[in-house]
């Protein structure tokens, strides 16, 4: 099935944006699918930037690594809202560069060079796709007490991202200042009372609304700065193998272990979708879907010079805030994201967006995740057993992403894998304690 003909034959029957298969008007569906673009534009494009300072990238290879960030999250988030075969969850999951990548990428492409980092995310994309294949006999490795943990570890890890944002953002001149904190909060609270007591649009496409609303007021406050959109071209086509892809195994290692985890942050966040806006735990089919388009999209990344793909855990939030479950609305969205790939100045204009503006509306949907997660673990009686896996796994989470000197004895890779990735140490410690941890007495009865 793909998009067209999706389209098509649906459209006369369901226009529910409330259902996973609804296609509503265009008139709605393109302000609620730009909502999901500006709640992870700014987060998709930050990845190849930080990447590429570190490792000395500039100019017209930046330029290429930021336009095929873009470009490859639409195509990638299309292919998951409307499969090829079996590679698509036929959800609306967002997908885009991620943050969980960030140390391992910036490791590998210190040692190998950005040809070694992209060869690796091709192996990897491989590996994680062939992980979705054989994902049914492993679900049982996933119950609700370790998805539920991931859940909840990714929303209280965006957290300090979101107020960092109100703030103004890290490495701002005018970060904590009354300015972006004013902002940021009339963003909050107007997200708050569009969502409260809005009718209609007013109250689906609240995020949109004050977002613009909140861009507008920081215009006037002399807040924006448009250099970007007047330097930016107006059209450009992705190269293919702009960078060629070359392979190390000190490169490749690191990576599949990187693909194992998030593999398992995506089944989170698609567990966090599915509850958080239908209710309903995902199907063996809608979840093998997704980590194959996981690997999938990421080798073909790899091929446009693009990072690792995965789920975006802030639109996930959103979905969960809005209810809004149509696949039709992120695709939209989805083309939206590879127009700003292929027109520079509109993608350009999108990351005008102040800090302080995304942030008062981010902060929102990180609590929907956080929330979600709580939802799934407690969706049956917590027992002593799922109450130390939960317990341990946020200890170790979140404790040791705090004190990262913690792991200074430890050998480098282990740092890289796990000291800046709270997602990470908390989903490995709550798979080990389930699989090693007796069952309960009474769940054991039951089976």
């Amino acid at each position: 099935m793909n998009f067209l003909s999706s389209m098509k034959r649906n459209k006369p029957f369901n226009r529910s944006k409330y259902d996973v298969d609804g296609i509503p008007p265009l008139r709605e569906a393109v302000p609620l699918g730009l909502q999901h673009i500006f709640a992870m534009f700014l987060g998709n494009i930050a990845v190849p930037i930080i990447v590429a300072k570190v490792v000395g990238i500039s100019g017209r290879d930046l330029t290429v690594l930021v336009q095929s960030a873009m470009v490859m999250a639409g195509v990638a988030t299309l292919i998951q809202c409307y499969p090829i075969w079996k590679v698509g969850a036929k959800l609306p999951v967002v997908m885009g560069t991620s943050f969980g990548f960030l140390p391992t990428n910036i490791s590998i492409a210190s040692g190998y060079g950005i040809s070694g980092l992209l060869g690796a995310t091709f192996v990897g994309g491989l590996f994680c796709a062939g992980l979705g294949f054989i994902l049914q006999p492993l679900r049982r490795f996933f119950p609700k007490v370790v998805t539920g943990t991931v859940v909840l570890t990714i929303g209280l890890s965006l957290l300090p991202t979101g107020i960092q944002a109100m703030a103004g953002g890290n490495g701002s001149e005018t970060f904590g200042s009354m300015k972006n904190w004013s902002v940021s909060l009339f963003v909050m609270f107007l997200v708050l009372i569009l969502n409260q007591f809005g009718k209609g649009m007013a109250k689906t496409s609240s995020i949109l609304i004050a977002i613009v609303i909140g861009y507008i007021v920081a215009v006037a406050l002399n807040m924006v700065e448009f250099g970007p959109i007047k330097e930016a071209t107006w059209f450009s086509l992705p190269q293919p193998l702009y960078f060629p892809l070359t392979f190390q195994w000190g490169a490749i290692a690191p990576m599949l272990i990187m693909f194992v985890v998030t593999a398992v942050e995506t089944v989170g966040d698609v567990t966090a979708i599915t509850m958080g806006g239908s209710d309903r735990e995902p199907t063996d089919k809608e979840l093998s879907g997704s980590i194959i388009a996981n690997g999938v999209t990421s080798a073909l990344a790899a091929m446009f010079n693009s990072l690792p793909n995965t789920s975006f855990s802030q639109n996930v939030g959103m979905i969960s805030f809005t209810k809004l479950m149509s696949r039709y609305i992120v695709a939209v969205g989805s083309v939206f994201l590879i127009a700003a790939g292929l027109v520079p100045k509109f993608g350009a204009m999108i990351s005008t967006l102040p800090q302080a503006v995304i942030g008062g509306a981010s902060i929102i949907i990180f609590s929907q995740i956080t929330l979600t997660g709580i939802g799934i673990l407690t969706a049956e009686p917590l027992t002593d057993r799922s109450k130390v896996i939960i317990g341990l796994s946020l200890v170790f989470g979140l404790g040791l992403t705090q004190v990262p000197e913690a792991m200074a004895g430890l050998p480098d890779l282990v740092a890289i894998l796990f000291g800046e990735s709270a997602i990470v140490i908390s989903c490995l410690v709550a798979l080990i304690l389930n699989i090693i941890m007796p069952a309960d007495p009474v769940a054991t009865t039951k089976k």
